[in-house]
Protein backbone atom coordinates (compact mmCIF):
# COMPACT_ATOMS: atom_id res chain seq x y z
CA UNK A 1 0.00 0.00 0.00
CA UNK A 2 1.50 3.52 -0.55
CA UNK A 3 2.58 5.40 1.99
CA UNK A 4 -0.27 7.83 1.78
CA UNK A 5 -3.21 5.80 1.99
CA UNK A 6 -1.43 3.99 5.07
CA UNK A 7 -3.71 5.94 7.09
CA UNK A 8 -7.03 5.59 5.08
CA UNK A 9 -9.82 3.33 6.35
CA UNK A 10 -10.23 0.23 3.62
CA UNK A 11 -13.71 -1.05 3.54
CA UNK A 12 -15.76 -3.28 0.88
CA UNK A 13 -19.12 -3.20 -0.26
CA UNK A 14 -21.16 -6.12 -2.08
CA UNK A 15 -22.95 -5.42 -5.80
CA UNK A 16 -25.38 -7.77 -7.26
CA UNK A 17 -24.87 -7.76 -10.57
CA UNK A 18 -26.01 -9.99 -13.87
CA UNK A 19 -22.80 -12.14 -13.25
CA UNK A 20 -22.85 -13.05 -9.83
CA UNK A 21 -21.90 -10.99 -6.08
CA UNK A 22 -19.13 -8.49 -6.98
CA UNK A 23 -17.01 -7.52 -3.71
CA UNK A 24 -16.20 -4.35 -4.34
CA UNK A 25 -12.91 -3.36 -2.43
CA UNK A 26 -12.09 0.57 -1.17
CA UNK A 27 -9.18 2.78 0.41
CA UNK A 28 -10.52 5.48 1.67
CA UNK A 29 -12.95 6.92 -1.64
CA UNK A 30 -10.52 4.88 -4.05
CA UNK A 31 -11.84 1.41 -6.10
CA UNK A 32 -8.37 -0.43 -5.33
CA UNK A 33 -10.22 -4.26 -6.03
CA UNK A 34 -12.92 -5.78 -7.45
CA UNK A 35 -13.24 -9.62 -7.35
CA UNK A 36 -16.26 -12.21 -8.14
CA UNK A 37 -15.57 -14.23 -5.28
CA UNK A 38 -14.99 -13.35 -1.76
CA UNK A 39 -10.94 -12.56 -0.98
CA UNK A 40 -8.91 -14.01 1.39
CA UNK A 41 -7.72 -10.72 2.24
CA UNK A 42 -10.99 -8.78 2.07
CA UNK A 43 -10.65 -5.53 4.55
CA UNK A 44 -13.15 -6.80 8.27
CA UNK A 45 -15.38 -3.29 7.17
CA UNK A 46 -18.47 -3.47 5.55
CA UNK A 47 -18.98 -0.07 4.09
CA UNK A 48 -20.99 2.02 1.40
CA UNK A 49 -19.80 2.90 -2.53
CA UNK A 50 -20.74 5.86 -3.75
CA UNK A 51 -24.17 6.00 -5.02
CA UNK A 52 -22.81 7.58 -8.13
CA UNK A 53 -20.08 3.96 -8.95
CA UNK A 54 -23.41 2.08 -8.03
CA UNK A 55 -25.30 3.94 -10.56
CA UNK A 56 -22.49 3.03 -13.12
CA UNK A 57 -22.25 -0.18 -12.07
CA UNK A 58 -26.33 -0.51 -12.75
CA UNK A 59 -26.22 1.03 -16.06
CA UNK A 60 -22.78 -0.28 -17.16
CA UNK A 61 -24.57 -3.80 -16.53
CA UNK A 62 -27.79 -2.60 -17.88
CA UNK A 63 -25.91 -1.81 -21.51
CA UNK A 64 -26.19 2.36 -20.88
CA UNK A 65 -22.97 3.88 -19.86
CA UNK A 66 -19.38 2.68 -21.89
CA UNK A 67 -16.95 3.15 -18.67
CA UNK A 68 -16.29 4.35 -15.51
CA UNK A 69 -15.82 7.22 -13.66
CA UNK A 70 -14.90 6.08 -10.28
CA UNK A 71 -11.28 6.60 -9.23
CA UNK A 72 -9.33 3.50 -8.88
CA UNK A 73 -5.90 3.02 -8.16
CA UNK A 74 -3.84 -0.10 -8.38
CA UNK A 75 -1.69 -0.76 -5.60
CA UNK A 76 -0.18 -4.13 -6.67
CA UNK A 77 1.13 -5.79 -9.52
CA UNK A 78 4.75 -5.17 -11.27
CA UNK A 79 5.71 -2.30 -14.05
CA UNK A 80 4.72 -4.79 -16.70
CA UNK A 81 1.66 -6.00 -15.00
CA UNK A 82 0.58 -2.26 -14.74
CA UNK A 83 1.34 -1.50 -18.41
CA UNK A 84 -0.78 -3.80 -19.18
CA UNK A 85 -3.78 -2.93 -17.18
CA UNK A 86 -3.55 0.75 -18.05
CA UNK A 87 -3.83 -0.01 -21.70
CA UNK A 88 -6.98 -2.35 -21.46
CA UNK A 89 -8.38 1.23 -20.78
CA UNK A 90 -7.70 2.01 -25.35
CA UNK A 91 -9.73 -0.97 -26.04
CA UNK A 92 -13.23 0.47 -26.90
CA UNK A 93 -16.21 -0.92 -25.22
CA UNK A 94 -18.13 -3.49 -27.43
CA UNK A 95 -14.95 -4.17 -28.93
CA UNK A 96 -12.49 -6.53 -28.46
CA UNK A 97 -8.08 -6.74 -29.11
CA UNK A 98 -5.79 -9.45 -29.16
CA UNK A 99 -2.90 -10.87 -26.45
CA UNK A 100 -0.67 -10.23 -29.28
CA UNK A 101 -2.04 -6.57 -30.05
CA UNK A 102 -1.79 -5.97 -26.04
CA UNK A 103 1.62 -7.33 -26.06
CA UNK A 104 2.84 -5.05 -28.67
CA UNK A 105 1.06 -2.09 -27.56
CA UNK A 106 2.92 -2.60 -23.88
CA UNK A 107 6.42 -2.62 -25.88
CA UNK A 108 6.80 -6.87 -25.63
CA UNK A 109 6.03 -8.43 -29.35
CA UNK A 110 7.19 -11.47 -27.87
CA UNK A 111 4.89 -11.19 -24.50
CA UNK A 112 1.14 -12.65 -25.36
CA UNK A 113 1.48 -15.38 -22.67
CA UNK A 114 2.73 -12.98 -20.35
CA UNK A 115 0.46 -10.79 -21.12
CA UNK A 116 -2.22 -13.17 -20.22
CA UNK A 117 -0.55 -13.75 -16.57
CA UNK A 118 -0.93 -10.27 -15.98
CA UNK A 119 -4.65 -10.16 -17.17
CA UNK A 120 -6.03 -13.20 -14.87
CA UNK A 121 -3.98 -10.91 -11.71
CA UNK A 122 -5.96 -7.86 -12.76
CA UNK A 123 -7.52 -6.19 -9.33
CA UNK A 124 -10.09 -4.71 -11.29
CA UNK A 125 -11.89 -6.05 -13.59
CA UNK A 126 -14.72 -4.95 -15.55
CA UNK A 127 -13.48 -1.45 -14.23
CA UNK A 128 -10.19 -2.04 -16.05
CA UNK A 129 -11.77 -4.14 -18.96
CA UNK A 130 -9.63 -7.43 -19.07
CA UNK A 131 -12.81 -9.15 -20.55
CA UNK A 132 -12.18 -7.45 -24.14
CA UNK A 133 -8.63 -10.16 -24.76
CA UNK A 134 -9.17 -12.44 -27.05
CA UNK A 135 -7.01 -15.13 -28.59
CA UNK A 136 -6.00 -14.27 -31.96
CA UNK A 137 -7.43 -17.26 -33.42
CA UNK A 138 -11.04 -15.86 -32.23
CA UNK A 139 -11.38 -17.68 -29.07
CA UNK A 140 -11.94 -16.90 -25.17
CA UNK A 141 -9.16 -17.25 -24.13
CA UNK A 142 -8.95 -17.46 -20.41
CA UNK A 143 -10.84 -15.01 -17.52
CA UNK A 144 -10.30 -15.12 -13.85
CA UNK A 145 -13.69 -15.56 -12.85
CA UNK A 146 -14.29 -17.93 -16.10
CA UNK A 147 -15.13 -17.60 -19.66
CA UNK A 148 -18.68 -17.71 -19.36
CA UNK A 149 -18.36 -14.94 -17.06
CA UNK A 150 -16.13 -13.25 -19.82
CA UNK A 151 -18.60 -14.24 -23.12
CA UNK A 152 -21.59 -12.68 -20.76
CA UNK A 153 -19.80 -9.21 -20.35
CA UNK A 154 -18.67 -9.21 -24.00
CA UNK A 155 -21.86 -10.34 -25.34
CA UNK A 156 -23.37 -7.48 -23.16
CA UNK A 157 -21.33 -4.53 -24.38
CA UNK A 158 -21.42 -6.25 -27.88
CA UNK A 159 -25.89 -5.61 -27.93
CA UNK A 160 -25.11 -2.20 -26.06
CA UNK A 161 -23.01 -1.60 -28.69
CA UNK A 162 -25.07 -2.57 -31.40
CA UNK A 163 -28.65 -1.26 -30.12
CA UNK A 164 -26.46 2.09 -29.78
CA UNK A 165 -25.65 1.65 -33.64
CA UNK A 166 -28.90 0.88 -34.49
CA UNK A 167 -30.42 3.83 -32.52
CA UNK A 168 -28.16 6.98 -34.15
CA UNK A 169 -28.86 4.82 -37.61
CA UNK A 170 -32.46 5.92 -37.25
Amino acid sequence: MTADRANVSSFYDLYESPVGTLYLIFTGRVLTGLAFKKPSTIPCKMGSASKAFIGELDRYFQGSVKGFSQKSELLTGTDFEKRVWMTLNDIPFGETRTYKWMAEKVGSPGASRAVGQALAKNPIPIVVPCHRVIESDGSMGGYSSGVKTKVRLLELEYYAKMNTLSKDAK
